[in-house]
């Protein structure tokens, strides 16, 4: 059975707290990965919070890419899930290197195929 989609969890740690802390970084760099990897962008909403952090969602036709950063902490969850031929994983890598994460740890979980089974965990971590 083919999938019915891939989905990239992704934990970013060591991330600049200017960048994580910017929203109009931020949505310009998720709609940027979206693009990046063959998306068609459908809606964009981010909201910043007070003191510090952003939360919010690319909605593509292929599903989304969404992020919850904590800048004071130098964290990002990010996870990117597309349907059909879109590699989520361009998405991905492109939001980590914008953001600076020194550190990631990453899931891809095939959706639709029936029981979940995560596999391994990528670590990438720079020197």
């Amino acid at each position: 059975m083919e999938t019915m989609g891939r989905h990239v969890i992704a934990e970013l740690w060591q991330c600049e707290f200017d960048k994580l802390n910017d929203m109009d970084f931020i949505e310009q760099t998720f709609v940027d990965a979206a693009l990046k990897s063959g998306a068609e962008i459908r809606e964009v909403a981010f909201h910043k919070f007070a003191p510090q952090g952003v939360s919010g969602v690319v909605i593509i036709s292929e599903s989304h890419l969404t992020i919850h950063s904590f800048p004071e902490h130098g964290y990002a969850s990010i996870d990117v899930y597309t349907c059909g031929d879109l590699n989520p994983n361009v998405a991905a890598d492109y939001i980590a290197e914008a953001l600076g994460s020194q550190h990631r740890e990453v899931v891809e979980v095939p959706r639709g195929m029936g029981p979940v089974s995560l596999g391994k965990t990528k670590v990438i971590a720079s020197a």
